[in-house]
């Protein structure tokens, strides 16, 4: 098994269901709610979430050795996160306490189609300045698989210079807030062994219109590239091999939170298991699949020795 860090956002989940009032047009947007009502809510759900440690559990349930690096405070959402960690069997060693703030927070109103609008306060989460990189000199990873850094682009350069000086490799999955940095954004992809981003984002380092073209002209830059693009699958190439991704069982969706973070940590975590190109993207697809069929980003997050079944994937010669 391979030692894996994830770094990234930690926070605590709140999910509002309701059926009646969270219901959508056919805009895309939630019913209207006048202000100065009053709601009655079906259910409220306590979850924790934040990309780093959705994709550290699934690292851990996958058998690696899991260790977390990001910011939370000591309060009682950051205890929930530390007791999540607990259960999973994630070393929590490396987590920074922020004083003065709180734990991220996100609200989740969840449609009945398991679309959802989510009102985040990152809080402590967003600290990433706190983050030591020479932490990693104690940790010899093997892998350093990095959420969103909000735009920090400096501290993501010390992290990346930091992993590529003892041997660990990377993978990335930056947000919008990298994307708006395209030039330095480039720069730190030399130090990238797989990256993965959705086809919009993915529009924001290279140009291009088709998915395969996008591909192809992001692996210029990074050994391995994954580009998503919602129900519609994705291609992935390790220059080598190329690969035409369906969906791995056409579902029922009750929550689409974490869906991203279980593709693109399930691809790691088997790929760091020996398992070859495409069987790990099987794998990807397989865990984002599980994932959105229950309510919460970790939920649903599938382990090693689940037996999988064949899925529409096709090598692009």
């Amino acid at each position: 098994m391979a030692r894996i860090v994830s770094v990234g956002a930690a926070l605590q989940d709140v999910y509002l269901i309701d059926h009646d009032d969270f219901g959508t047009n056919k805009r895309g947007f939630f019913n209207q709610i006048e202000l100065g009502t009053k709601v009655d809510i079906d259910k409220i759900k306590f979850s924790t979430g934040g990309g780093a440690t959705n994709a550290a559990t699934t690292f851990a349930r996958y058998g690696h050795e899991s260790i977390f690096m990001g910011c939370i405070s000591n309060d009682p959402a950051g205890a929930a996160i530390i007791s999540a960690f607990d259960d999973e069997g994630i070393d929590n060693s490396y987590v920074t306490y922020i004083s003065n703030t709180h734990t991220g927070y996100s609200v989740i109103l969840l449609a009945p189609n398991g679309e959802r609008t989510i009102l985040t306060c990152r809080g402590a989460s967003a600290k990433f300045d706190a983050i030591n990189p020479d932490d990693l000199d104690s940790i010899h990873p093997d892998w350093v698989y990095v959420t969103t850094f909000r735009g920090n682009m400096n501290m993501l350069d010390q992290l990346f210079t930091k992993s590529h000086s003892i041997g660990a490799k990377i993978m990335f999955n930056p947000g919008n807030l990298e994307l708006d940095h395209q030039r330095k954004l480039l720069g730190l992809l030399s130090d990238v062994d797989v990256l993965i981003v959705n086809k919009n984002e993915a529009k924001k380092i290279v140009q291009g219109a088709m998915l395969s073209e996008i591909v192809a002209r992001i692996k210029n830059y990074v050994p391995a590239a994954i580009v998503t693009d919602g129900n519609q699958g994705a291609i992935a190439s390790d220059g080598q091999e190329t690969y035409r991704i369906g969906l791995y069982e056409d579902v029922t969706i009750k929550d689409s939170t974490g869906a991203g973070d279980a593709f693109g940590s399930g691809f790691l975590a088997a790929y760091s298991d020996g398992r070859s190109f495409k069987e790990s993207l099987v794998f990807a697809s397989a865990n984002s699949t599980s994932v959105v069929q229950k309510i919460g980003s970790k939920a649903g997050i599938i382990n090693k020795n689940v037996k999988l079944h064949n899925m529409p994937i096709q090598e692009i010669r």
